[in-house]
């Protein structure tokens, strides 16, 4: 079945390059050639080594640290894209920077989220391809279609290698229990959740409480699931706070590993058997832990980047 538009021309910045590899090789074709440095004054510069003229151009940036530049990274490309007369543009972002403001929740505060989704429109993308967003009304943040695949399979799959009869998968808060809900549905676990405030630590700052646990733990082997691990301070505390209530033994599951200080050092020191994250965003080798399993989203990209192309539907991949 051919494409409506060119043949495939897949570009990386600079913030996830191997997974960029990683989806050329699920895909069988080469990664496109560019350039990307700064001028002295800290200005981005791009360009592209070939034409992309009437091309299926897909640009693989997720907007993780460092976030700013990442993002101007991204826009930049897709204004030299449209600027030598793309057939389409579709931003391909894994991981999407500024995706937790995505509400106005607070007097005199943005909403960064929809800024950001304004900004990748005006630059001039055809459409989006993105993972777990945090909040599922960012995708009307945009005027251009927008893909939200998940990685729940993936890391389903993976735990689906062990024992699962006598596991409970928890909902880190309340604010995500509808996506761990859905967690759970997936593996045939039951659910439980751990209800959660925020206490202000000053300076704007706040600090997660657990209070109560809803659900059976006792005795059973948990699986903390959350769609992104920042500071560690929500999931380690759920961790404790399991572990204090009788759990067998704990895992962690998250799709994005930001793993902002002291991430590193909380993990370590929690009561956790494994932790499972994706590569949608790039772990520095100082950030690995020995009990940290990193499942690559490469493959499932390339499949729907394929699909895209092709004009496929993408949520047949899901359909079970």
């Amino acid at each position: 079945m051919p494409s409506m538009y060119g043949d495939i021309a897949l570009y990386t910045g600079t913030a996830s390059p191997e997974l960029a590899r990683e989806v050329a090789q699920a895909l069988g074709v080469e990664l496109s050639g560019s350039d990307v440095f700064k001028f002295p004054n800290d200005n981005i510069f791009i360009r592209l080594h070939g034409s992309v003229r009437s091309r299926d151009v897909f640009i693989i940036q997720p907007t993780c640290p460092p976030v700013n530049t990442n993002i101007m990274q991204l826009l930049i490309y897709i204004d030299t894209m449209k600027r030598d007369s793309a057939g389409r543009v579709t931003a391909v972002v894994p991981y999407y920077g500024y995706g937790r403001t995505d509400k106005k929740d607070q007097p005199r505060v943005p909403i960064t989220a929809r800024l950001v989704a304004d900004l990748i429109t005006v630059a001039g993308a055809d459409r989006c391809l993105m993972m777990d967003l945090h909040a599922g009304q960012i995708q009307g943040f945009f005027k251009i279609p927008v893909d939200d695949v998940s990685a729940r399979h993936i890391l389903v799959q993976h735990l689906r290698k062990g024992d699962l009869s006598n596991t409970t998968v928890v909902a880190a808060d309340l604010g995500g229990a509808k996506r761990t809900r859905d967690f759970a549905e997936t593996l045939g676990v039951p659910l439980a959740l751990i209800e959660k405030r925020r206490s202000q630590s000053g300076a704007g700052a706040s600090k997660a409480r657990a209070l109560n646990l809803i659900g059976d733990i006792e005795g059973r082997d948990a699986i903390i699931h959350d769609d992104e691990i920042d500071t560690a301070g929500t999931v380690t505390e759920a961790a404790n706070f399991l572990s204090q209530a009788g759990a067998r033994s704990i895992k962690v599951v998250a799709t994005h590993p930001v793993l902002s200080d002291p991430a590193t050092e909380r993990l370590r020191n929690a009561p956790i058997a494994e932790i499972v994250v994706t590569n949608t965003v790039p772990i520095p080798e100082r950030k690995l832990l020995p009990n940290m399993t990193v499942l690559s989203v490469g493959p499932l990209l390339g499949e729907v980047i394929r699909r895209i192309h092709l004009g496929l539907s993408v949520g047949a991949m899901f359909d079970e």
